[in-house]
């Protein structure tokens, strides 16, 4: 996912998306945690999805 895409979503998709990377990144963590999983990249990259779109719901709250 990439910024320039989250600039095209309203505030209130932006907020159904991070409830659903957080949900995701917290399976990926639990499975992790339980037994190895098969690109563990995928933990990394799922935390700096959220971290953009973390990011991008704070620029708009600064600018309104």
């Amino acid at each position: 996912m990439k910024a320039s895409e989250l600039k095209d979503l309203s505030v209130e998709d932006l907020n159904e998306k991070l409830e659903e990377l957080v949900t995701a990144y917290e399976k990926l963590q639990l499975a992790h945690a339980v037994s190895s999983i098969e690109n563990p990249l995928q933990l990394r990259s799922n935390r700096k999805d959220i971290a953009r779109v973390k990011t991008e719901i704070r620029n708009r709250e600064l600018q309104a």
